[in-house]
């Protein structure tokens, strides 16, 4: 159940109207936007008479909420979120772009490939320390070695990190982390949403491979509900009858997830790709469909990496196409651009 309040709302009224709905055993979540105030009850509302809440002066419409994610919202929360890292924002109207290689294999790649990176004006370096595989005989990431390059990274380009977490007893391995990833395969790890609700990290949450947009949201819940509001959801393609590609790419994500939910969209057209030679296209087609950022890996030589080295793109190319993507985003923005798509 949502209360809309009028402006200016009475203070004593609406500690009161609070105060009772907590005898009710009933959470408040109060969110204050540009141009409404709105209270969200969470608990059990079958119980709640809404003509007595909409008798209150200061409440203009009371609405039930059927949708059994609530933090997650859209009406709970009208306004965007916007995560903050440092000094980057996702989602504030602006692309921001990830890059990086899916997996640190030493410290001059990783330093390497996160100088090529931002040079080309990514804002936040991408790469896994943990990796987890469909068969136990694949390079499993360098762990806490691997954790320590990425650092070493930041260190080298002041840029933040984003990599995954695979377990919540890692939690410790990730205190300098800037953003924890929660892969495809873990979307439904409970304990680990649990754990991470627990924090306040960002949390990029990417969508199963045969999750459904309610199934994805539900699990970005069990993080907003542990307190933790700083959820990034992440497309990376969904599992369907093709087979040209690693995944289908659901680009219509973007215009649903932002119609049901205030958090941040971002894509990751090379997991869904799984090829190299798409993931331009598919990036230029996310970011004209209004994502608020592209996750992109970028690996210094893709024949010889020891992960997903044939979805992985050069630096070269992603210099290329990170002021195309910039460009495709403004345009569709209605932002003046003098730089010309070729």
């Amino acid at each position: 159940m949502i209360v809309i309040l009028k402006d200016n709302p009475d203070r004593q009224q609406l500690d009161g109207l609070i105060r009772w709905l907590g005898d009710q055993q009933i959470e408040v979540h109060p969110t204050v936007g540009v141009h409404q105030t709105i209270l969200g009850l969470i608990g059990d509302t079958s119980r709640i008479d809404i003509d007595l809440i909409s008798a209150l002066e200061i409440v203009e419409d009371v609405k039930r909420v059927q949708e059994p994610y609530k933090n997650a919202n859209r009406k709970f929360h009208p306004d965007d979120t916007v995560i903050r890292v440092g000094d980057v924002q996702i989602g504030d109207g602006s692309l921001t772009l990830f890059a990086g290689p899916c997996s640190v294999e030493s410290e001059e790649q990783i330093v390497g490939i996160a100088r090529a990176v931002k040079k080309s004006g990514a804002a936040i370096l991408r790469g896994g320390a943990f990796k987890p595989r469909t068969s136990p005989y694949a390079f499993q990431g360098m762990g806490d070695e691997g954790l320590h390059l990425l650092l070493k990274a930041k260190e080298a380009t002041g840029l933040p990190i984003c990599t995954e977490i695979m377990d919540a007893s890692q939690l410790p391995l990730f205190e300098d982390i800037d953003i924890l990833q929660v892969g495809a395969r873990n979307m439904q790890n409970f304990a680990l949403l649990k754990a991470l609700g627990k924090t306040n990290k960002p949390v990029l949450l990417k969508r199963g491979m045969a999750s459904s947009y309610q199934d994805l949201l539900m699990s970005a819940e069990y993080i907003l509900a542990g307190g933790n509001p700083n959820v990034i959801l992440c497309e990376r393609g969904i599992r369907t009858f093709e087979t040209y590609t690693r995944n289908t790419l659901d680009l219509s994500c973007i215009p649903a997830l932002k119609t049901l939910s205030h958090l941040p969209v971002i894509i990751d057209p090379s997991h869904a790709a799984g090829k190299s030679a798409l993931v331009p296209s598919l990036a230029r087609a996310a970011a004209a469909g209004g994502a608020d950022g592209l996750l992109i890996e970028v690996h210094n030589d893709p024949a010889h990496a020891l992960c997903d080295g044939p979805q992985s793109i050069t630096p070269k190319v992603f210099d290329a196409l990170a002021p195309q993507l910039r460009q495709i985003h403004d345009l569709v923005r209605g932002e003046q651009t003098d730089v010309i798509i070729r």
